[in-house]
C-alpha cells in the first residue's frame, strides 16, 4: 500500500496541531485548572509540556517518519530481531479506540449546544438534561461519527489536510475575539487573578500528576496519534522544530480557553470547580444574561466544535491507518469498519448516565470517566515513557544516534547531544514516578 503525503508542510503543522488541540484545550483544561489551583496548576502544566511534552513529541514524530508505519507497524520496521516492543504498537491502537469511546459522545455534546443556540433553543439548556437523554446523546453521536469517517474515506489531501486548515484558521481567530470579549466583562479581574495569579502552596503531587496527564492528553502523546503524522511527511524539516511550533498553537489555545472562562465566571459569581460540567454549565449562563448572548453563544460552541473535531479526525485518521495496515483494505472499506468499532465502543459513554449505570471510581463516575482513566492516566503516561525509552536505548531498543539523525533531517531546531540525559533518564523517571504516585492517589471505589 502506498504511502500518502501531506500536500504541504503548513497542513502537517496544522493537522499535527489539530490533533492537540481540541476538548483536551477547551474543555478540559479549563476544569482541570479550576480543580487544581488555578495559576499554580497553569505554571506546572506548561513546565510539563517543556519537559516532558516536547522530548515525548520529538520521539513519536521521529518513530512515525522513520518507519512510514503507523504505530501498530511502526516498531517492527525500527526494532531489533527478536525485540518485542511492537506489542506497545497493538495497545497504542487500543487507546486510540478507548480515546474516541468518551471523546466522540463530548464532541456530540458540544455539537448539541451549538445546534441549540443556532436555533435559539437555550432556555431550557442543561448539562445534566442533556447528558441524561439517551436519544440525544446516541443522536449526535451518529452524526459525530458519520462526518468524521466520510471526510476520511478521501484521500488525506483531499479529505482530513483540507478541511484541518480551515478549521484551525477559523477556530484560532474565534477563540481571539471570545477572550477579549471576556476579560472585558464587569468584575473579570477577580477570575484573571485567579488564573494568572500562582499560588505555590497549592502545588502538590496531586497538581503535579494532574499537570503531566493533562500535558500528555492535549498533545495527544503516548498512543501514536503524532506518530501517524509524522509518517505522512518529508526529510525537509527537522522534528524538534516542528514539535515546537505544533506545542505553541496547542498551547496558545488552552490558554486563550482560560481567559474565555475564568474572566466570565468571576464575572457571574459562577463556580471554577465544577468539573466537567464547568464549559458548558458556565458558559451558557454567561451568555444566557449577556446582551447579544445567543449570538456569542453561537460563535463559542462553533469553536468549540471545529476544535473537537479536529481531534475526532485525527485520532480517527490514526485509528484507520492502523486498520488498514493490518487488513489492507481501501480507505471507504477500512472507514466503515472503523466507524462501527467506534460507534459501539461509544454507546456506553452515550447512555452511561442513563441506561448503562457503571460507576467504577467515586459516587457519581459514569463510563466517561472510566475510559478517561485508561487513557489519561494509564495509556498515555505508559505510551510516552516506552517510546522514550525505546528511542534512545542503544542496546534495548532503536539508539540514540538513530533516533537523533531521524529528528534532525531537514533544517530547524535540532537536538543535542547535551539533551540526552533528558530523554534518557528526566523523562522516563519522572513520567514513571508521577505515573505510580498517580495511581496511588487515585480515589478508587
Amino acid at each position: 500500500m502506498q504511502r500518502e503525503r501531506l500536500g504541504s508542510r503548513l497542513g502537517f503543522i496544522l493537522l499535527s496541531a489539530g490533533c492537540a488541540i481540541g476538548c483536551g484545550n477547551v474543555w478540559k483544561f479549563p476544569w482541570m485548572t479550576g480543580q487544581n489551583g488555578g495559576a499554580a496548576f497553569v505554571l506546572v502544566y506548561i513546565l510539563c509540556l517543556l519537559i516532558l511534552g516536547l522530548p515525548a513529541m520529538t520521539v513519536e514524530f521521529a518513530l512515525g517518519r522513520a518507519s512510514q508505519a503507523s504505530p501498530v507497524k511502526m516498531y517492527q520496521a525500527l526494532e531489533k530481531p527478536g525485540q518485542k516492543w511492537h506489542w506497545h504498537g497493538v495497545l497504542a491502537m487500543l487507546g486510540n479506540f478507548c480515546l474516541m469511546a468518551f471523546y466522540t459522545v463530548v464532541t456530540g455534546w458540544i455539537l448539541y449546544y451549538f445546534v441549540s443556540y443556532l436555533r435559539g433553543a437555550t432556555a431550557e439548556l442543561g448539562f445534566v438534561e442533556m447528558i441524561t437523554n439517551p436519544g440525544l446523546n446516541v443522536g449526535y453521536l451518529v452524526v459525530v461519527v458519520l462526518i468524521a469517517f466520510i471526510l476520511l474515506s478521501f484521500n488525506i489531501q483531499s479529505g482530513l489536510e483540507r478541511v484541518t486548515k480551515y478549521m484551525m484558521v477559523a477556530l484560532l481567530l474565534l477563540m481571539l475575539v471570545l477572550a477579549f470579549r471576556s476579560i472585558t466583562l464587569n468584575g473579570a479581574g477577580a477570575g484573571l487573578k485567579f488564573y494568572l495569579v500562582p499560588d505555590f502552596k497549592k502545588i502538590n503531587f496531586s497538581v503535579l500528576v494532574a499537570a503531566m496527564n493533562q500535558a500528555f492528553f492535549t498533545l495527544s502523546l503516548g498512543i501514536g496519534s503524532m506518530a501517524i503524522f509524522g509518517s505522512y511527511i518529508n526529510k525537509d524539516r527537522s522534528l524538534m522544530g516542528e514539535s515546537v511550533n505544533v506545542i505553541l498553537l496547542d498551547t496558545f489555545v488552552a490558554l486563550m480557553a482560560g481567559l474565555i472562562i475564568f474572566p466570565a465566571c468571576s464575572s457571574l459569581g459562577l463556580e471554577v470547580d465544577a468539573g466537567p460540567a464547568l464549559l458548558f454549565n458556565t458558559m451558557a449562563g454567561v451568555f444566557n444574561t449577556m446582551t447579544g448572548g445567543r449570538l456569542w453563544g453561537t460563535i463559542f460552541f462553533l469553536f468549540m466544535t471545529f476544535a473537537a473535531f479536529s481531534t475526532v479526525l485525527a485520532v480517527c485518521e490514526n485509528i484507520l491507518a492502523c486498520v488498514r495496515e493490518l487488513t489492507g483494505w481501501n480507505r471507504k472499506k477500512g472507514s466503515l469498519i472503523c466507524a462501527i468499532i467506534v460507534f459501539v465502543s461509544a454507546i456506553t459513554t452515550a447512555l452511561g448516565y442513563s441506561v448503562f449505570h457503571f460507576q467504577p471510581f467515586a459516587e457519581g463516575s459514569a463510563w466517561l470517566d472510566f475510559w478517561d482513566f485508561i487513557v489519561s492516566n494509564n495509556l498515555l503516561p505508559i505510551g510516552a515513557f516506552v517510546m522514550t525509552v525505546f528511542c534512545v536505548s542503544d542496546k534495548f531498543g532503536w539508539g540514540w544516534e538513530n533516533f537523533k539523525a531521524e529528528a534532525n533531517a531537514g533544517t530547524g531546531l535540532k537536538v543535542q547531544d547535551w539533551m540526552k540525559p533528558i530523554f534518557k533518564y528526566v523523562v522516563p523517571i519522572i513520567v514513571i514516578a508521577l505515573y505510580i504516585i498517580g495511581l496511588k492517589g487515585f480515589q478508587w471505589r
